[in-house]
């Protein structure tokens, strides 16, 4: 193979995998997976495996030829870059010389790695966004570098002028704590919305596809926005770029509870890393929703 730095790209991917009910039942699930989604609906793949196959879309959109997982082609030049995008099981048997840019993804913080880059081959680790590079490079210095994925405006077009049939879409992708988001947070948002009148539907994370996001966000005039903190967000921007307006919940800080174990002091993190005044409007908390939303709502036809 004729290699090109600029055209020839080499990558790989490992998604997570454990075993559940008994040693080595991951192997069986790979085998049942593909027919069990064929039944159902919801999300099948992983944030960071959409990522992935959005990098390699782009590259190939680009003129790039992009090798996946060719461990023999990567082990004949071991002096050609690669990439390696994923879960830390990618990490534990990598054997190979080549030099390497990591990431977006492997580790949730870098203290369960601090060495990573210690090691020569590994010249770089990608993250998504701004915050995420506060949090990770005190470790990893200059070595630490930005690249959020591109969202395809042909796949996510423009819906401004579709029929609108639901005032507010209610994208709810809360994690933890469930039970207390619940009560302080959704509940009284949703009576909120009913009492002044307006139309909205619910779409949970996880139980949904794209056809039926893409159909929501296209009857839909604005979408409220719930999630802790987004390493990037997707969903969000996929909605911007269907030119659906967005009110954010953004209420600071990583609140995944393993931050524990690697920090002992609040980590400050966005739900919507990616966003400006011309996207919609973002709120702490319920306290502050009901202006929020009104001032929102008021200027629906400017985002």
């Amino acid at each position: 193979m004729d290699f090109n730095r600029d055209k020839v790209v080499l990558l790989f991917y490992k998604d997570f995998e454990r075993d559940y009910y008994f040693k080595n039942d991951r192997y069986i699930k790979r085998v049942i997976r593909p027919v069990y989604h064929l039944f159902t609906k919801g999300q099948k793949v992983s944030g960071f495996f959409v990522w992935y196959q959005l990098l390699i879309k782009a590259l190939r959109q680009q003129g790039c030829v992009v090798r996946l997982n060719d461990y023999a082609l990567a082990r004949r030049n071991p002096g050609y870059p690669v990439g390696l995008v994923g879960y830390p099981d990618l990490l534990n048997d990598w054997n190979l010389a080549n030099p390497a840019i990591l990431g977006p993804s492997l580790f949730d913080h870098p203290a369960q790695a601090p060495a990573l880059l210690s090691d020569e081959r590994y010249k770089y680790y990608i993250v998504t966004c701004q915050w995420m590079k506060d949090v990770f490079a005190p470790y990893y210095g200059d070595q630490c570098i930005l690249w959020h994925a591109g969202i395809d405006v042909g796949e996510w077009e423009d819906t401004r002028l579709h029929p609108k049939s639901v005032d507010v879409l209610i994208y709810d992708k809360v994690r933890w704590r469930r039970d207390h988001y619940e009560q302080s947070l959704i509940s009284p948002m949703l009576k909120y919305l009913s009492d002044k009148g307006l139309s909205y539907s619910i779409l949970r994370y996880g139980q949904y596809d794209h056809q039926t996001y893409r159909s929501a966000l296209s009857k839909s005039r604005s979408m409220i926005f719930l999630c802790e903190h987004e390493t990037q967000g997707m969903a969000y921007q996929e909605a911007l770029a269907s030119n659906v307006p967005i009110l954010a919940w953004d209420q600071g800080f990583w609140l995944d509870p393993a931050r524990e174990k690697y920090s002992p002091d609040p980590v400050i993190a966005s739900s919507v890393p990616y966003f400006s005044p011309e996207c919609g409007l973002r709120f702490l908390g319920i306290a502050d929703f009901c202006v929020a939303f009104e001032k929102f709502w008021s200027g629906i036809g400017r985002y």
